[in-house]
């Protein structure tokens, strides 16, 4: 973990693995530290040992701002990291890594449950039509069909781990380490609101258009960021999520 100063009241900490840990694991790791530093920062500050106006995940970083004093709270990351590398490597975490997986592997046997009308109260349903331009490449990728990737999609509990990137934009965890994607070698200047994609491990839902490399396979008219709401944010980490076909 990496500590970088970024103007006179911010923080922002590097969690990017080796460069030569291959992509995939590298995507996991990070996105294990960058929850873990979320969780412990938010913890620090609820107790008061940090004061922060906003922690802000991302893919590979953790963003502090509004800090009375950058170079105090450095030194107390610092303090902190041990606690927080241990958090991510311990037994219990293996432990639940592969409890995740071996949920992933019988999907199959529960989708036919869902899609029969239980109840899905504990899960926020994303509607979503799979009609995105690169839903072939990722069949392609993973060897199977379309309706294989549709039904992997529709039949995976996902977790929202962090928000980062835009306002509102989940990062979702639950597919299988090596349903890992590639992010396109060239972004598109405009990816439309609502896209739902996959980069990496990650599937992620776009809140409003930007630009963006992740793999489009569909979209969906749920909407993911309202200022007016309480909270703004429709999918905030720790959220379970469905996918259902629209």
């Amino acid at each position: 973990m990496r500590i970088r100063q970024v103007g006179a009241h911010a923080l922002l900490l590097d969690c990017t693995a080796p460069a030569d840990t291959p992509e995939a694991v590298a995507d996991i790791r990070e996105a294990a530290f960058v929850e873990a530093w979320r969780a412990e920062l938010w913890r620090r500050r609820e107790r008061g040992d940090l004061i922060a106006v906003e922690i802000v995940p991302a893919a590979r970083t953790v963003l502090l701002d509004g800090l009375p004093d950058p170079t105090t709270t450095a030194e107390q990351l610092t303090r902190w990291a041990s606690a927080v590398t241990a958090a991510t490597t311990s037994p219990n975490q293996a432990d639940d890594d592969a409890q995740a997986q071996a949920h992933n592997a019988t999907t199959e046997d529960h989708d036919a449950t869902t899609e029969d009308g239980s109840d899905d109260a504990a899960y926020v349903v994303v509607p979503v039509t799979f009609d995105g331009p690169d839903l072939p490449a990722v069949a392609e990728h993973w060897g199977v069909d379309v309706p294989a990737v549709r039904h992997r999609l529709t039949s995976t509990r996902f977790r929202v781990a962090f928000c980062g990137f835009a306002p509102g934009f989940p990062y979702l965890t639950g597919l299988p380490a090596e349903l890992a994607l590639p992010r396109l070698a060239t972004p598109r200047p405009r990816v439309p609101a609502g896209s739902v994609a996959l980069a990496g491990p990650y599937a992620g839902i776009y809140p409003g258009a930007s630009p963006g490399g992740w793999q489009l396979v569909g979209r969906t008219n749920l909407v993911l960021f309202d200022v007016a709401a309480d909270p703004p944010a429709r999918l905030g980490p720790g959220t379970t999520v469905r996918m259902a076909a629209a």
